[in-house]
């Protein structure tokens, strides 16, 4: 039986440093440096948005995030043109998703607020929008 309780022990020792292993490399790979050539991206999604609804934002065609309430992106994109597109899921009878072009500066940061304006979804300009990064 004692054995079992060794064994038990070691095991619960071998999880908790596998866990702060996990959260020590986590934290390190926040604070590393955002990629070359890029520039940050950031959008909130407004606190009366809607309890019930999801803020599905894509990047270039690709979904990038499904924000609930609550929630924001944050994330760097490669210098040039983007195209970028808010919709709302469960789909909205009477909506149709918003798009924005943005064209990207290496070191930029560009922050929007996506919100209602009627029934369309919109993008709208935080101030300070291109401060530099790094």
């Amino acid at each position: 039986m004692k054995n079992y309780g060794s064994f038990i022990h070691v095991l619960t020792l071998a999880f908790a440093g596998i866990i702060l292993i996990a959260c020590e490399t986590t934290q390190q790979s926040a604070a590393t440096a955002p990629p070359p050539n890029s520039g940050r991206l950031m959008v909130n999604r407004v606190a009366n948005f809607g309890s019930g609804l999801v803020l599905v934002l894509s990047i270039d065609g690709k979904d990038a995030a499904t924000l609930t309430e609550g929630r924001n992106y944050s994330g760097y994109l490669s210098a040039g043109q983007h195209v970028i597109v808010a919709r709302v899921d469960p789909f909205q009878a009477g909506t149709t998703p918003t798009r924005k072009t943005l064209t990207i500066k290496a070191g930029q940061t560009y922050s929007y607020t996506a919100s209602w304006s009627g029934q369309n979804v919109v993008f709208a300009k935080n101030q300070g929008q291109t401060v530099p990064v790094y």
